[in-house]
């Protein structure tokens, strides 16, 4: 009689990730741009491509590995928090984000780019990638030790996502070149903590929503 094997955790998620890194970089270079050729318009392309493409996302991914996460996933979308301990955070965001678009700018006038289009993405990019990112990539990785090295590779993963998105925007150089890349990773792991510490995916989602907002309103 053959004994049944069965893939350990780390195999499996290693695919899934490989999977999900090649159906990313085709979805950034290609398919956005046949959605927004099809789409009555920018809202609509928006809805689609932010909303309910990237959950159904999570919801296949998160449910694969439920059983095997950190903080399960009604714990993680329904623990209460108390929002004081985040709020110096919020108000790092604010200053940095606000000092940077004056010294840029010379004022802090709304741009005249912000639309509903930039909030559908706002309000839908900040829950999707959390989910995926935090609520899944991190959380299937973390266990009581090397929390650290968890948060260090997730960050470099959230990294990676952006690739294809400067590629196709032609400023992958440019953000290497301005050290903008460093953003990303800084955020990553403000995000991955304020969840470990929180065990709510709430709180990087609202942080994450945060930051996107104060970007297109100033920037």
């Amino acid at each position: 009689m053959t004994e049944k094997r069965t893939l350990s955790k780390k195999t499996r998620l290693l695919y899934y990730v490989l999977a999900f890194y090649c159906v990313w970089t085709a979805w950034e270079l290609w398919v956005k741009d046949f959605i927004n050729a099809a789409a009555p318009n920018e809202y609509f392309s928006q809805l689609i491509k932010s909303g309910v493409i990237k959950s159904i996302v999570w919801v296949l991914l998160g449910m694969r590995f439920e059983s095997e996460m950190f903080v399960g996933v009604k714990e993680m979308f329904t623990k209460r928090v108390n929002v004081l301990n985040y709020l110096p955070i919020f108000l790092i965001f604010t200053v940095y984000l606000l000092v940077g678009a004056l010294l840029q700018k010379g004022s802090l006038a709304i741009s005249e780019r912000f639309g509903l289009d930039k909030l559908i993405i706002v309000l839908f990019v900040g829950i999707t990638e959390e989910t995926v990112f935090r609520g899944w990539l991190l959380n299937a990785t973390l266990g009581e030790r090397k929390k650290q090295l968890s948060v260090a590779a997730n960050a470099v993963m959230f990294l990676l996502i952006h690739f294809p998105v400067w590629i196709h925007d032609g400023v992958f150089v440019e953000n290497f070149r301005n050290f903008g890349f460093l953003s990303i990773l800084i955020l990553s792991v403000i995000f991955s903590v304020t969840f470990i510490k929180s065990k709510s995916i709430w709180v990087p989602v609202t942080l994450h929503m945060y930051w996107d907002l104060l970007m297109f309103l100033f920037y």
